[in-house]
């Protein structure tokens, strides 16, 4: 039943008798791949008629098969026997099909990348600037107009943030309706809310749109979630990194962009603050309509792809798969359904909120975010500190985040090229608190600036580093769409009550070192390191443990095979990347 439209890549055919009971020829273990502008239909037919998954072939266990074949006897040719034969070999060549060539699957990649990825990060700078640009309006003359206090201030900054923290769990919602359409609306309100805080008044209109903002950009941090249903979890850290990578971009030029609305609004008419509110906020509305158009639900959806590539994608996800187990996935009845029409199954919720490697990772995210938050808003002051004039300590802002910006990307690309978490997380938690403590100690023993300037680069890149590593670890432990969509909302849930401590750490009565905040930064990213160490020998120790069991019941399985019931699996455990 082998498609002539495919041809091997390797030949290397095996061999052995022929079974009456088969209904394709024996291929041992070529490789086929589709001829160029091949017709699929009859290899689609053998998918719905014989009920088997095509994958890529797995050498170790196809050896492993010959093996437990051989040692059935030449001598026994009863019905029986032959049948299992028949069976065992006709399963071993429909696995050894092989239906795109690396040359396609590099290709749908660079096309995910360039198409998917760097849109999503596009709408992360945006949401970014949109969330932190009342900082830039206080400069502007926000305070002065509405006349307020500093405890109203810092209301406008919590009020974010409670409402950010409370509606984390919206990144379930990936699962549950269209993501395209969930993702538009995301962007249309938090665009049409950052763009109101322009025509406010008074101290509680803007509050409310303060707190309505945090819902609509909460429900849009599930990004990583999606990401996970167009990449392999192998594949998956740098395509979060990208997306990570535009926070600190935005923050780079932050500054200059608002510096030039605000010198615009001088000859306009308009305050300058109103100004910044709208010009930030009003291109995210367009946006939205775009992406309502742009944004595939699942690769199946994506009209930017050909038909070919579609497949192609469609094909490559299908191992991700591998070992889980059949109450971790969709039924066989759902499986080609899309995501938001399969059912939704609670009791992974549930099973996730019990699971501790979630709150690990939780643990770390929580502990990355109280420097994070912090040093975005206060590294001008810090800066400033130093003996630099307000607008050279603006300028020497940018470096360390741009620094940032190239670091994750090239750490985030490494995670996924040595398939390992654990190691660039301690790395960077370990730079980052080296770069705090020199900032403490620098600080009070009165060392130069340029060592003090020099220590904010691994701290910068350090956590937002470790950030990228977290939110992809979370993604990657969870096996099911409901473990990983519950997963990155215990993240956020407890990761973003992060910034309600990093805030505070560096009050002015402790101007110009700050010293008691750089230690306490410094502690939080020595447990960043310490958690991430402490689940890296749960993981192997799960893994260790499903091994054991895997081959165990595949050692049953080959037993029964013997008899005629041959249910051995075609894939191996369900591995977490450590």
């Amino acid at each position: 039943m082998v498609s002539s439209a495919y041809k091997p890549v390797v030949d290397q055919e095996e061999d052995r008798p022929e079974s009456s009971g088969s209904s394709s020829a024996h291929v041992g273990s070529n490789r086929y791949t589709p001829e160029e502008g091949s017709d699929e239909d009859e290899l689609e037919d053998l998918e719905e008629s014989e009920g088997y998954e095509l994958k890529r072939l797995n050498k170790s266990r196809s050896k492993r098969g010959s093996t437990a074949e051989d040692a059935i006897g030449d001598d026994d040719h009863d019905d029986g026997e032959d049948e299992v034969r028949a069976t065992r070999r006709r399963t071993a060549s429909v696995a050894s099909f092989e239906l795109y060539t690396p040359d396609e699957e590099h290709r749908v990649r660079r096309k995910l990348d360039t198409h998917l990825v760097l849109f999503v990060a596009m709408l992360y700078m945006m949401s970014f600037l949109d969330r932190s640009n009342i900082g830039n309006a206080k400069i502007a003359g926000l305070v002065e107009d509405l006349k307020l206090d500093d405890d109203q201030y810092e209301w406008l900054l919590t009020a974010f943030y409670i409402a950010y923290i409370l509606f984390e769990w919206m990144t379930l919602c990936y699962k549950i309706f269209p993501p395209h359409i969930y993702i538009s609306c995301c962007v249309m309100a938090w665009g049409v809310l950052a763009s109101l805080q322009s025509i406010t008044s008074s101290f509680g209109g803007l509050l409310v749109l303060r707190a309505l903002l945090g819902i609509g950009e909460a429900a849009f941090v599930g990004i990583p979630f999606y990401l996970s249903f167009f990449f392999r979890k192998d594949e998956l850290a740098f395509r979060i990194g990208l997306f990570i990578s535009a926070a600190p971009l935005a923050t780079s030029f932050a500054s200059s962009l608002a510096w030039g609305i605000v010198s615009l609004g001088g000859k306009t008419g308009i305050a300058s603050w109103r100004l910044l509110f709208l010009l930030e906020g009003f291109p995210a509305c367009l946006v939205a309509v775009w992406a309502w158009w742009w944004l595939p639900d699942n690769p199946a959806s994506a009209r930017w792809l050909r038909d070919r590539d579609r497949k192609v994608a469609i094909l490559r996800m299908r191992k991700e798969d591998d070992g889980v187990e059949p109450s971790e996935k969709a039924s066989a009845a759902q499986a080609n359904l899309p995501r938001h029409k399969q059912k939704f199954n609670w009791r992974l919720v549930l099973s996730t909120l019990k699971d501790p490697k979630a709150y690990l990772t939780a643990g770390m995210f929580f502990c990355c975010n109280v420097a994070f938050s912090s040093m975005p808003v206060f590294l001008p002051t810090i800066v400033s500190s130093m003996g630099f004039s307000q607008r050279a300590s603006q300028g020497l802002s940018a470096p360390p985040f741009m620094f940032a910006f190239f670091v994750v990307l090239v750490t985030a690309f490494l995670s996924d090229r040595i398939k390992s978490r654990s190691i660039p997380m301690i790395y960077h938690a370990t730079l980052a608190m080296l770069g705090y403590i020199v900032l403490a100690v620098a600080g009070a023993a009165h060392f130069g600036h340029t060592l003090r300037y020099l220590a904010v680069f691994p701290i910068c890149a350090g956590f937002f580093s470790a950030v990228t590593i977290v939110i992809t670890w979370t993604v990657n432990n969870q096996p099911s769409d409901e473990g990983r969509g519950t997963g990155m909302a215990m993240l956020n849930v407890i990761g973003q009550m992060g910034p309600l401590v990093g805030t505070r750490l560096y009050p002015d009565a402790e101007a110009p070192y700050y010293v008691k905040g750089m230690a306490v930064c410094a502690v939080s990213m020595a447990m960043v390191a310490g958690l991430a160490l402490a689940l890296r020998f749960v993981l192997k120790a799960q893994n260790a443990r499903s091994r054991g069991e895997w081959h165990l019941r595949e050692s049953d399985a080959e037993g029964e095979a013997l008899v005629g019931n041959n249910s051995r699996s075609a894939s191996g455990p369900f591995m977490y990347l450590t």
